[in-house]
């Protein structure tokens, strides 16, 4: 048995989940030990969401945070050690994804957090920049995680989407249904980007999310909105694809409450609805009209909106569980699949998966940097 770190600092910025994982010689035999979350301060996280735009970023504001992001990413792994009670010299290697600032399927992605500062302030091997080689190899470099989902949950069975609810939504389909998709995994669109970016505004950045979809659930859908919105040109282009903060941020939000106007609670039942129809959307474009699906199976901070859950168990007609329900919480996935990744690439596994991102063959995801020897 091996132990890894995971690291997963999302599109939200909100902060960097650090898990501890045991990983057995079979790489699917994996169990979580620990789990922390580290937060980032109002102002840190101000100044990572200006990073992601070309009006309010600077090359010395995205070379600072390069360096920045990686120490505060160190003391989430310092926490987690602590908390765990295990020595570095116990961990195998740090699975760090980064804080994306710019991903441009195509063209190239940008994920910041210094692999160098984290190696040698932790002492510990961190594969890290896990996009990039699947995009030398002509894929998008995204999702990056199917290869985790296929293992965690593809081995049952049923076919399921496994449905990711971060910023950005994204699905892997699993089980034995799975081979007769075109594109085993994709971004679905937003998934809480919009509605938190909503919640920011209406509240001048004092909160940040819509606790368990609360103010949502007292609004009333604006179904005309949901249906021009479900319009964008992202929803009907084909997989592979991927998106991210540079469709969805911030702009998007603002051009969508041009739009009409609504009470603040309306605006969160439409976002919340355009969430859930969207996925609903994309399972009826790409997904079903080549496989059945059983179950949904839902991670990430989205997970704990009830709304959000029981709309897309409405809008899809499917039984809807989380992660939880089958030992992974929802917290902790994301940061977990980094942990799995790094072991991948450890072992020398190819972990991309080109029937979700496009690329010519399987990449070997991830660059290694070990730390300085003392």
């Amino acid at each position: 048995m091996e132990l890894y770190i995971g690291l997963m600092s999302g599109t939200s910025a909100d902060g960097v989940d650090a898990a501890l994982v045991q990983i057995g010689s079979d790489i699917s035999d994996v169990s979580l030990v620990k789990m922390v979350s580290h937060s980032f301060s109002l102002p840190e996280r101000q100044s990572i969401l200006r990073l992601c735009h070309n009006d309010t970023a600077t090359v010395e504001d995205i070379c600072r945070w390069h360096f920045r992001l990686a120490h505060l990413y160190a003391l989430a792994v310092e926490e987690l050690l602590q908390a765990a009670g295990v020595g570095r010299e116990q961990i195998t290697a740090v699975g760090m994804h980064g804080q994306t600032i710019q991903h441009l399927p195509g063209e190239g992605t940008l994920q910041l957090g210094n692999a160098a500062v984290l190696a040698n302030r932790v002492g510990v091997t961190v594969v890290h920049d896990f996009r990039s080689a699947d995009m030398a190899l002509g894929g998008q470099g995204a999702p990056v995680v199917p290869f985790f989902d296929q293992l965690l949950f593809g081995g049952g069975p049923e076919t399921a989407a496994v449905q990711n609810l971060g910023g950005i939504g994204n699905v892997t389909v699993v089980g034995p249904g799975a081979k007769a998709v075109p594109a085993v995994a994709f971004d679905t669109g937003p998934a809480n980007m919009v509605i938190d970016g909503l919640v920011q505004r209406f509240s001048s950045g004092q909160r940040t999310f819509d606790d368990d979809g609360r103010m949502a659930r007292s609004g009333t859908v604006a179904w005309d909105v949901v249906k021009m919105l479900l319009q964008h040109e992202y929803f009907a282009q084909e997989p592979p694809k991927s998106t991210g903060r540079e469709v969805f941020g911030s702009a998007y939000g603002e051009s969508m409450v041009a739009m009409v106007a609504l009470s603040e609670a309306d605006w969160l039942a439409t976002a919340t609805a355009l969430t859930a129809a969207s996925i609903a959307q994309q399972y009826r474009r790409f997904i079903l009209p080549y496989t059945d699906l059983q179950r949904i199976i839902v991670g990430g901070g989205g997970a704990k909106n009830t709304f959000l859950l029981d709309l897309i168990q409405d809008y899809t007609k499917l039984p809807v569980v989380t992660s939880d329900s089958l030992g992974v919480p929802v917290d902790a996935k994301e940061a977990m699949a980094f942990a799995v990744l790094a072991a991948a690439n450890r072992r020398g596994i190819c972990a991309g998966v080109p029937m979700a991102t496009g690329a010519a063959r399987a990449a070997l995801l991830g660059s290694v940097q070990h730390p300085t020897p003392v």
